[in-house]
């Protein structure tokens, strides 16, 4: 089978765990005898071909008014015509055409399309090659990918998401499968009337995570070492986490690990200021993890999956996160970790002084943690389950 795989971005471009988890499954399904072709957007223009770890890979000029991966953020305006452009970009759909007559794909898999818009769908459906489309983010129902708006999350679309996105739910019938990183993602779509004609699949995404050494036991009147890790931004919920540990009535540590933009991380240092909070920037997962006892994911919007909250529990480090999107279905509450709620802030404080005043309770989720993902640690669990849906809808196609 030839698979084609139509991305935003593609390695060493890598804005987010879609370009990782893509990588995994396209270099799986070439070691299963499979050719693979991967399409991937570039700020600079013409269709280039490039090779990354033997895996083809094309890079297309983006044809808009701006490369959105780029450092400076564009004005209001300039965004707005970006993504009016980015409804139905027919100038990138002649792009994906001009690969498809070159490759000649069996099947072709989208994941992340900003940029090249549904239009790659109208070229491929034209050309009478199936697609599986994979959900990793929210783009297909928000210009923004996230359904995130005046510091709250988004329970239905907005007027200008609706306008944006008008075509969209009708175009998706052109779609033959469609696959989510989690159950919640995919019923946020279908719920809101796309893919009615589309095969529908769940498939997690996965991390290769070593098995550590278990956590020690914790003592009564232990010091909590609290972590978190991820891109500094309000829609993370990181503020929220800061507000609450400030809160806590016992010894605590909070470890901060990522970066974000100049002017918030300052924000966030000088409302830290004065407390044990610490700024680490950029750090290596694993290693941050062996400085940690809990892992504090406070996302303000429905995460997809939360593949952070999945490592730290390979790691055996209990999660106390916000009852919200795909982590729903991989954090079980008093068992591996506990929830809280951004409708109640304080739940976030409770649940931490929970962890600190029982620690018989910290350690009986903490020895189930890694047990509590094992299935989805596994790339071939998630390969084997990729080849199937392409299998599958080849031949419901042919």
């Amino acid at each position: 089978m030839k698979i084609l795989y139509i991305n935003s971005l593609y390695s060493p471009m890598i804005e987010g765990g879609a370009e990782i988890s893509l990588k995994l499954i396209v270099e799986g399904l070439k070691s299963r005898g499979h050719e693979v072709v991967v399409v991937s957007l570039s700020p600079d223009l013409g269709l280039k071909e490039d090779s990354v770890d033997e895996v083809k890979v094309y890079r297309a000029g983006l044809i808009n008014s701006y490369w959105p991966y780029a450092k400076e953020k564009p004005g209001k305006l300039s965004r707005l015509g970006w993504h009016v452009t980015d409804r139905i970009n027919t100038e990138m759909g002649k792009v994906v055409k001009e690969i498809l007559e070159l490759e000649k794909p069996d099947i072709v898999s989208c994941h992340n399309l900003a940029g090249w818009s549904v239009s790659a769908w109208d070229a491929i459906h034209a050309s009478r090659i199936p697609i599986v489309q994979v959900l990793h983010d929210l783009y297909l129902l928000c210009p923004n990918s996230n359904m995130f708006k005046g510091n709250l999350p988004c329970i239905n679309q907005c007027t200008s998401c609706k306008l944006l996105r008008l075509t969209h739910p009708n175009k998706s019938k052109k779609v033959n499968a469609v696959v989510g990183i989690s159950q919640n993602i995919l019923t946020r779509f279908t719920t809101a009337g796309y893919f009615k004609k589309s095969g529908k699949y769940v498939i997690y995404n996965t991390r290769a995570v070593e098995a550590p050494a278990i956590k020690p036991i914790r003592q009564k009147d232990q010091k909590l070492i609290i972590g978190y890790l991820g891109t500094l931004s309000s829609i993370k919920g990181i503020e929220w986490l800061i507000d609450q540990f400030k809160t806590l009535g016992f010894p605590a540590n909070l470890l901060i690990a990522g970066k974000g933009e100049v002017k918030f991380e300052n924000k966030l240092k000088k409302a830290a200021k004065g407390h044990s909070i610490e700024f680490l920037g950029y750090q290596n997962s694993q290693e941050f993890f062996s400085k940690i006892d809990v892992l504090v994911v406070p996302s303000l919007w429905q995460e997809p999956l939360g593949m952070v909250a999945i490592e730290a529990l390979a790691n055996h480090i209990p999660v106390i996160a916000n009852k919200a999107g795909g982590l729903q279905e991989t954090v079980q509450d008093r068992v591996n970790g506990l929830f809280c709620y951004a409708h109640r802030p304080e739940s976030l404080g409770e649940a931490l002084t929970k962890l600190y005043l029982e620690p018989e309770h910290y350690n009986e989720m903490s020895a189930v943690a890694r047990k509590s993902v094992e299935d989805i640690l596994s790339t071939a669990r998630m390969i084997s389950e990729y080849e199937t849906v392409l299998n599958q809808t080849l031949l419901k196609s042919i």
